[in-house]
């Protein structure tokens, strides 16, 4: 990680007429869920003031309930009745849309590696198209819905099924290197460090599972069912479950190391959270979203968003962005918890924003996919 951050400081920034920069650089890409394999929802672009509306894109009879991706300089996203779209990020114009066939909703955050898009749907299937036109490179068929994102290294695709099997497939070819069968349904999308994958389900369980390999190293009771990605932050991982709990995990020595749990509201916590240097950000079907110290696991603060919060947030800088069931996008200063912006979508956000070149991108349940954008101040 650190060589390709090098890399891309050292890549020429040229401004486009619109503004965004010409090229993929880290500040203007968003290529997968929670925005890289530690799954720690860390934008390395700033959102320096409230955004304003660059564009939005509309779809009929559909809702777009997951992330979207962000990669040369075009936005990726899947709606709930089966069709992928690719639309132009600087003008939020349609370049190219699929269908999957028979209105099959597209749960599957996109990501996107040299070229190739990869995203999976409830008929089970995954897909490789090229980001240029929409061409199918291969598909790969598992039993059971998938809703989990794609995370990669090398050539290794890593994700899950509700069939209860983590795969990994050959990213040129999609064909299978190995399977891990758990006890139930896979749901949120495998973190990978170093050479290990961590991965909780809905068998109540965290597994350290050998990349290379395919073969399970260690497993972490969790005491219940959980949608969220595991976000990695050094030694720890941090888990929402539907125990009304987020768990501290210390992954090298396979042990909860704390549980957090609001003592006044018992909910839920189906998103994933997302890391600063000591905070584990997170909201809940509680309607507040939490700030939780990632070594004791004690409250730091909470802000009431006054709407169940399904979608993970984002931090970018001192912001944490996250969206609300009553169509509310907040951004929440992670040092005070007061309100820093807010921005009124009209419906339901289900979905979790994507963060690239000083812009949000997030869709509604009422089939609206918003680009919001974020001058400096001054400019």
């Amino acid at each position: 990680m650190q060589s390709f951050v090098r890399a891309c400081m050292l890549t020429l920034l040229l401004l486009s007429p619109t503004g965004l920069r010409a090229g993929d650089t880290s500040d203007c890409s968003w290529p997968m869920f929670r925005g890289s394999p530690l799954q720690a929802g860390v934008a390395t672009s700033m959102i320096a003031k409230k955004p304003t509306v660059r564009w939005n894109y509309t779809v009929k009879e559909a809702a777009f309930t997951t992330a979207a991706a962000i990669a040369e300089n075009t936005v990726f996203v899947g709606d709930d009745m089966g069709t992928f779209h690719a639309l132009d990020f600087a003008s939020g114009k349609l370049r190219w849309k699929t269908d999957v066939g028979d209105s099959i909703p597209i749960s599957s955050t996109p990501t996107v590696i040299d070229g190739v898009v990869y995203f999976g749907d409830e008929a089970g299937v995954l897909r490789a198209l090229d980001v240029r036109d929409g061409s199918e490179r291969w598909t790969f068929k598992t039993e059971g819905a998938i809703v989990s994102g794609v995370n990669h290294v090398d050539h290794r695709l890593v994700f899950g099924s509700y069939d209860g099997s983590l795969y990994c497939v050959d990213k040129p070819t999609g064909k299978l290197l190995w399977k891990f069968q758990t006890d139930d349904k896979i749901h949120g999308t495998p973190a990978i460090v170093k050479d290990r994958i961590l991965m909780a389900g809905c068998d109540s369980k965290m597994h350290v599972v050998d990349l290379v390999k395919g073969t399970e190293l260690a497993h972490v009771p969790i005491g219940s069912v959980s949608g969220s990605s595991a976000a990695v932050g050094g030694s720890h991982a941090f888990i929402g479950t539907y125990g009304n709990e987020v768990i501290g995990v210390d992954w090298h020595k396979a042990e909860v190391v704390w549980r957090y749990a609001d003592s006044d509201r018992q909910f839920p916590f189906v998103a994933s959270a997302a890391l600063t240097d000591r905070l584990v950000i997170i909201g809940g079907r509680d309607k507040h979203i939490h700030a939780i110290d990632q070594k004791t696991g004690q409250q730091v603060w909470s802000y009431n968003a006054k709407g169940r919060v399904e979608g993970s947030a984002v931090v970018a800088g001192n912001i944490a962005i996250v969206g609300t069931q009553r169509g509310v996008l907040f951004g929440i200063d992670t040092n005070t918890g007061q309100e820093a912006w807010h921005f009124e979508a009209g419906d339901s956000i289900t979905a979790s924003p994507a963060v690239a070149c000083q812009c949000v991108v997030i869709g509604t349940d009422d089939g609206i996919l918003y680009c919001l954008e974020s001058k400096p101040r001054g400019a």
